[in-house]
């Protein structure tokens, strides 16, 4: 089984303050569990046009804020206790979301590289790492409160899968599931079709 890792520079105000401290172009970190990233987690901003109202968030990859964001995206396979390990811990944080808080106090940690870690406040990479760490996954041997994006990048245990814009790979993926969506309707239709022929000779036998 496969999940995957996104790495994503958006474009705001808050994303190029980081990269002034970072030096790296990918600044943003969430995990996904499809390769069509419909089922994509992280921490950040709950409101598009408000950066400091930030949480626990299932992402909209096709939304408004990801809509110019260049992009790597990284796969890991894993066994199956793993993936459903990490699936359970997301759902955890996705049914007390609104207990958890962005840490902004934590970023000022990885700059420092020095651990700040809060009690249910995450920043995106930390809690990326959380999961992973959930599925038996390390990250350099670090803490994830000192994990930053490319950390992520540079793990030895990912592929990189694809990179540059967000939307072609969005849309290429979209693409391919209605043609497989479109190619399983046939053959169920054809499969119905060739058991109507078979009803109708065996009742003529």
């Amino acid at each position: 089984m496969e999940v995957y890792i996104i790495l994503t520079d958006t474009g705001t105000l808050f994303t190029k303050l980081i990269k002034k401290f970072t030096k790296q172009p990918l600044n943003h970190a969430s995990i996904s569990f499809t390769k069509e990233l419909d089922t994509t987690y992280s921490f950040g901003r709950k409101r598009a046009n408000n950066p400091f109202n930030g949480g626990f968030v299932k992402e909209d990859m096709n939304g408004k804020l990801f809509q110019r964001a260049t992009c790597a995206i990284y796969s890991c396979s894993v066994s199956e206790i793993e993936y459903r390990q990490m699936k359970m811990v997301v759902e955890q944080f996705e049914r007390h979301k609104h207990s958890y808080k962005y840490n902004f106090i934590g970023l000022f940690g990885v700059l420092l590289n020095k651990k700040i870690p809060r009690k249910r406040a995450f920043f995106c990479s930390e809690f990326v790492a959380t999961i992973l760490s959930n599925g038996g996954i390390d990250i350099k041997g670090k803490h994830p409160s000192v994990i930053k994006p490319n950390d992520l990048g540079d793990c030895e245990d990912f592929r990189l899968l694809y990179k540059g814009q967000l939307q072609p790979y969005l849309s290429q993926y979209c693409y391919h599931s209605a043609q497989e969506i479109t190619h399983n309707t046939k053959e169920k239709r054809q499969i119905c079709s060739l058991n109507s022929i078979f009803l109708k000779q065996t009742k003529t036998i």
